[in-house]
This record gives C-alpha cells, structure tokens and sequence, in this order.
C-alpha cells in the first residue's frame, strides 16, 4: 500500500495532483481543495500523506499535506453511503476542525450545506462518527454573529477555492471593522475578499 509519496509536482488544479518521483515515475492523486491551496509551485518538491484505494478494475490514490486530513477522510469513507469522492468533497467545504465541530454539534446545517450531502446522509454522518472523534482537535468558534450573509459570503469564498479557515478570519475582521456589513451579502463578500488576498 502506499501511504506517503513524495517527489516533484508535474501537475495540479482543483482536485488532482500529479506527483513524479524516483524513476520518472507520475502518480495522479485526488485532493481536496485545501491540500491544493497549499501545493507549491510545479517542479518544486512536495510530500502528500496518502490513502490508496483498491478496487478490482483500478488503483486510486487520495493525498492530504496534513495527517489529519487523512485521519479524518479514512473515519469519513467508514460511514455507509460515504465513498471516497464524497469524502473529498466534504473535506473540500470544510476543514478537519469545522467538520469534526460539525459532527459532535450535530449541526446537519453545515454539512447539508456541501454538495452530495442531504439530510439523511448528515444524520448519518453524526450517529456514526460523534462518538469516534475524540482524538481531533476542535475550532474556535466565530466570535461574530453568524447570519445568511456571513454563511453565504464563507460559501463563494471556499467554492473560489479559499481555505474554510482563512475565509472566516477574512469575514470576521470585514465585521470587525463595520459591523453593517453581516448583513449586507455584497459589501461583505468584496471586503472579505479584499483582505483575504
């Protein structure tokens, strides 16, 4: 099995990464969106903790920069209607903190809020999983208040590919420097952006 490749990035985009080691040998490995915001530039080395699938007509290869990441996508594909890809996804829409917060919140809101995931499978996630996330670390709350603005604006910035994290820090100094705008979709979203870049 592998379980941790480590080479030159040939490739990436939203999703994929290609990974050349010894050899010239390429592997392709599906990723989530975090793991590609924090992928260096290509021909610069790179480590990714593996998680290899194997099916009876193909290999598949899931990477994650963080151990975590992949401690919690192998707890997430335990749950039954959970496969990989969905695994992925929901990884991509939150980060490690915010989903296992999620979970042991047994807040279906947020995770119904990532596509592929409807109120049963949300259900199931947190009946499943509540009781086996002990050895995780949980976020932070916001200290802003939350509202359809905010959970909105944190939407578009991670569906642009930003960090869950980093699009919260982003929204919660915009509120702190006006507090008008958590209710103002626009004017939060162009200043949360502002400072995210």
């Amino acid at each position: 099995m592998i379980a941790h490749l480590r080479g030159k990035l040939i490739h990436k985009q939203p999703g994929t990464a290609i990974v050349e080691t010894g050899g010239g040998v390429g592997y392709e490995v599906t990723i989530p969106i975090p793991t590609f915001t924090s992928l260096p530039s290509l021909g610069d080395p790179v480590a990714l903790h593996i998680h290899t699938q194997v099916r009876e007509d193909q290999i598949a290869l899931f990477g994650f920069r963080e151990p975590e990441e992949k401690r919690l996508f192998e707890r997430l594909i335990g749950v039954t209607g959970v496969g990989p890809r969905l695994a992925i996804t929901l990884l991509s829409g939150l980060t490690p903190e915010r989903a296992v917060t999620a979970i042991r919140a047994q807040d279906h809101a947020s995770l119904t809020r990532i596509p592929g995931v409807g109120k049963k499978l949300a259900e199931r996630l947190v009946l499943e999983l509540k009781d086996k996330l002990d050895d995780f670390a949980v976020a932070p709350a916001m200290s802003v208040a939350r509202g359809p603005a905010v959970d909105d604006v944190l939407s578009a910035l991670t569906n642009l590919g930003y960090q869950r994290a980093s699009a919260e820090k982003s929204v919660q100094a915009a509120i702190e420097k006006d507090e008008a705008l958590a209710a103002d979709f626009d004017a939060l979203f162009r200043a949360a952006l502002k400072i995210i870049r």
